[in-house]
């Protein structure tokens, strides 16, 4: 299983196995990471998972779509070139060791 490294804005880390076709936001909330709040449950309507993808990995992501490319735009901490929301990031095998910064704040 692809590890995927979460940083809490305190700098503190969780990494976590996900199981490949897992969405970030599913696996961060499933174990309880507080900094992904995820409301809509992964129906693009909230912006509440949002992330920064560390150097190295934009790349391997797949291409923002324009439902996400709006709701990026309503993102509480404000967008960056690397902001992504994490429902939108399905694992794969490409993405082990991806680090995603969490958005401070969310809400």
């Amino acid at each position: 299983m692809p590890k995927v490294t979460f940083i809490n804005p305190d700098e503190s880390r969780i990494e976590l196995d996900i199981p490949v076709g897992t969405s970030l936001m599913r696996a961060a909330t499933a174990h309880g990471i507080d900094g992904i709040v995820g409301d809509c449950g992964g129906g693009l309507t909230c912006a509440t998972c949002h992330v920064l993808v560390e150097d190295g990995y934009l790349d391997r992501m797949p291409p923002v779509q324009p439902n996400e490319d709006q709701m990026l735009d309503f993102t509480a901490m404000g967008r960056s070139p690397c902001s992504r929301l994490s429902c939108q990031l399905v694992v794969t095998e490409e993405m082990d060791g991806l680090t995603v910064r969490i958005a401070d704040p969310q809400l």
